[in-house]
């Protein structure tokens, strides 16, 4: 005979001040961290941006190992939007390598810095901001604080509710190749397959709960109830303020040592 007790850490976990932040003023944090850093190309204000908002992780709940993890493709794609600014940009200042298109310079050198930083910088929000968010607590925010159709809140909780079975399905597939001695060789053709075939997963599956849905009245144009609240608090008030904070130290700084530079200038 055995005993279930409750999940006491899972509890516990959810203590973090992020965690009673509406998620819809999530989503407009990303507005507000994303405009100023897509309106300039200077490293100086992403790096202000990612330092303060590494420095802010613990207000997140997310621990710095899961940060470091799931930061991963942003370390691996930010060097090669880097890559093409540093080869192809308009050459200025002092050349230091040229063949064929390609020109290394200083301008070049410091755009290819400046977008490889920015491209950690829009990436980093999401992480911190959605690592945590329950599908329903975005279902309610989206219904009852941004006044969307429910229609579409609707598809969006059963499309969130899906994306953790695509992780699922990826060690499936990964698992019965390995049974098969097909999973040791050829890791980008493995990848690019293995890719294939959750593309097909998600299109069949995603038709299947598209008619299921429809077949229970989900897409039915009535007004819907919800059973929790979903209201906006002082403590939204408080993030928000926060976000439009770090912007403003993240450009005040760049024009301060004089390397704010608009995007097209």
């Amino acid at each position: 005979m055995s005993v279930t007790t409750p999940d006491i850490s899972a509890a516990a976990q959810r203590t973090a001040f992020l965690d009673g932040v509406n998620p819809v003023s999530k989503i407009l944090a990303m507005v507000v961290l994303s405009i100023p850093l897509l309106a300039t190309i200077d490293w100086v204000s992403s790096t202000v941006a990612v330092a303060i908002e590494l420095a802010l992780v613990p207000l997140c709940g997310v621990a710095v190992r899961d940060v470091l993890r799931r930061s991963i493709p942003l370390l691996a794609f930010a060097p090669i939007a880097g890559i093409s600014m540093l080869l192809y940009a308009e050459p200025g200042g002092r050349i230091h390598a040229q063949f064929l298109l390609a020109t290394v310079s200083d301008d070049s050198i410091a755009l290819a810095v400046a977008v490889a930083l920015r491209v950690f910088a829009l990436g980093l929000p999401t992480i911190l901001l959605f690592s945590r968010v329950d599908a329903t607590e975005l279902a309610d925010g989206l219904a009852q604080v941004a006044r969307l159709p429910s229609r579409f809140v609707l598809g969006v909780v059963a499309g969130v509710r899906l994306l953790g079975l695509f992780v699922d399905d990826w060690r499936s597939m990964e698992l019965a190749r390995r049974a098969r001695g097909v999973g040791d060789a050829g890791v980008i053709r493995r990848f690019f397959s293995m890719a294939f075939v959750l593309l097909v997963f998600a299109v069949r599956r995603g038709s299947k709960l598209a008619t299921a849905m429809e077949a229970r009245g989900f897409g039915a144009d009535v007004e819907r109830t919800w059973a929790r609240p979903s209201r906006l608090s002082w403590r939204d008030g408080v993030f928000l303020l926060g976000c439009v904070c770090i912007m403003a130290a993240a450009t005040g700084t760049a024009v301060a040592v004089g390397s704010f530079r608009f995007v097209g200038s």
